[in-house]
């Protein structure tokens, strides 16, 4: 079953998940008026959402590969100093289908101790994305800033639940600004020099 809703800008991951939710308890109240079609899925309508507003639905979210590798064990548990971590992230999405996109978010993570690799995860997180009647000019940053926060979150448990299950303290990762990065990408492209931060 794909959910589509209008786009919105949600402040974080709860605002979002619970605005999903209200929307998911709405439609199984109103399972009895959807129509089915013969491969099973359920075809449904928001009340409003047939004007042509933009429309955004998140089909599916996947881990595509995921690494953990821990090359110094026993030896890396018995460092007393705390793992510097070297973090890189990116973002790739493209069209698979008629108004469907994929979009990965790469996550690479390595932990020096001593100048000795304590451990090294890395992770490519994508998302399934259908979306309608969104304009040419919005669809690039909505593929590589909205949609990668979306993802974000649930890419940020795997990477801590790996690290935990190898044996380190689970890594959360920051919250990372997407918008800052697709424009750090782009200046990359064009040979501009990225600006300093304040």
């Amino acid at each position: 079953m794909c959910f589509f809703w209008n786009i919105l800008a949600f402040e974080d991951m709860t605002s979002y998940e619970t605005a999903l939710e209200s929307f998911k308890e709405k439609q199984m109240s109103e399972n009895k008026d959807n129509n089915k079609k013969n491969d099973g899925t359920i075809t449904t309508t928001l009340n409003g959402m047939n004007d042509g507003s933009p429309q955004v639905g998140l089909m599916a979210q996947y881990v595509k590969d995921l690494s953990f590798e821990n090359p110094n064990a026993p030896n890396s548990f018995q460092g007393e100093s705390e793992p510097a971590v070297d973090l890189g992230v990116s973002v790739n999405a493209k069209r698979i289908g008629e108004d469907v996109y994929e979009v990965t978010l790469a996550i690479k993570a390595e932990a020096k101790c001593d100048d000795k690799v304590s451990f090294v995860v890395e992770l490519l997180y994508a998302g399934l994305f259908a979306i309608r009647g969104l304009r040419e000019e919005m669809l690039e940053p909505f593929l590589v800033i909205e949609a990668p926060m979306l993802l974000f979150p649930f890419a940020r448990r795997v990477v801590a639940d790996m690290t935990r299950d190898g044996g380190f303290i689970p890594m959360m990762l920051d919250p990372i600004d997407f918008a800052a990065l697709w424009e750090q990408q782009k200046k990359a492209q064009t040979g501009e020099k990225p600006s300093a931060s304040a």
